[in-house]
């Protein structure tokens, strides 16, 4: 079990080496353990509602996790209401950690946080269900659900 500075550490060795706009990203198991140590982070869930019926989602600590999209669906149409959802649901200075399927969306509502002055908004490395795999599946070479971390399908 690491301690909550070795999660942090990682997370922002991640954000120098690569330049990150936010605080840093994190693999899932390291997201995993830094919610069940620090019961004031939270999981936002940036992906559609269609997204958490068909296939499911992470089981975390009670009052840990949110779900605000990131882009509506159908259609992919940018929510204009993402940060005021944000702001609803999580204070600017609560430990953030952002969850899509695939890591791109997070890493946008990471940046969207950052700028609107989450200072810690971290981003959640693999997604939900990671990278596709040579018969384009996901969920059996990367992310939260490869990992075997626990969720719910839907």
């Amino acid at each position: 079990m690491s301690t909550l500075e070795q999660l942090y550490g990682e997370a922002e060795k991640r954000r120098v080496a690569n330049q990150l706009p936010y605080a840093g990203a994190l693999s899932p198991a390291e997201a995993f353990e830094l919610l069940q140590l620090d019961s004031r982070a939270r999981l936002v869930d940036v992906r559609t509602r269609a997204e958490l019926d068909w296939v499911g989602r992470p089981v975390i600590g009670d009052g840990q996790y949110a779900h605000i999209e990131w882009t509506r669906y159908p259609g992919g149409i940018p929510n204009p209401e993402f940060l005021d959802q944000l702001r609803t649901a999580v204070s600017p200075d609560t430990p953030v950690l952002f969850l899509c399927r695939s890591a791109a969306r997070s890493k946008l509502a990471a940046i969207e946080a950052a700028k609107a002055g989450y200072t810690q908004a971290f981003d959640l490395l693999e997604g939900f269900e990671g990278d596709k795999d040579g018969q384009g599946h996901r969920k059996t070479v990367s992310g939260w659900c490869f990992r075997g971390l626990p969720w719910i399908g839907a």
